[in-house]
């Protein structure tokens, strides 16, 4: 992917839980995998506490992302460890995955501890990148998040 000139992105927006059953630290690491050479700290997560079905405690982090820097990071990794199935499947799906100005995606939070970028549907990382423009798809080739 090439140095992004001009930002075609406003923001990112980024939300995951940890469970009572889950290491918080670890799966901030996992969550920190998005983000190269930013400390998660850097990221600004606010942090709810909330309750399950039976009473167990969920931490629920969010972040709205505007810093370009930390954007560009986060697109590069994204374009550059995403499997071309999972491009594939983004681009296939787009009409489910786009809505107005905005690309959603759900990507695992357990494989994400190991270092790998891939798609999930269940107890994922949660991810909205807003976009300026509304050419969602034709951006999204371009850098390398679809096929």
């Amino acid at each position: 992917m090439q140095r992004i000139l001009k930002q075609p992105i406003e923001y990112i927006d980024i939300r995951f839980s940890v469970h009572a059953t889950e290491n918080s630290e670890k799966v901030e690491s996992a969550a920190g995998h998005f983000f190269p050479g930013f400390h998660i700290n850097e990221i600004g997560f606010r942090k709810k506490i909330l309750k399950g079905h039976y009473g167990n405690q969920i931490k629920l982090y969010q972040a709205r992302i505007k810093t370009g820097k930390i954007i560009e990071a986060f697109i590069k990794r994204l374009s550059a460890d995403l499997q071309k199935s999972d491009r594939e499947t983004i681009y296939r799906d787009s009409n489910l995955l786009v809505e107005r100005n905005n690309l959603f995606l759900r990507l695992d939070k357990q494989a994400a501890f190991k270092g790998i970028v891939r798609r999930c549907k269940y107890d994922p990382i949660h991810i909205r990148i807003h976009f300026k423009r509304k050419n969602v798809i034709e951006i999204c080739k371009e850098l390398g998040v679809m096929q």
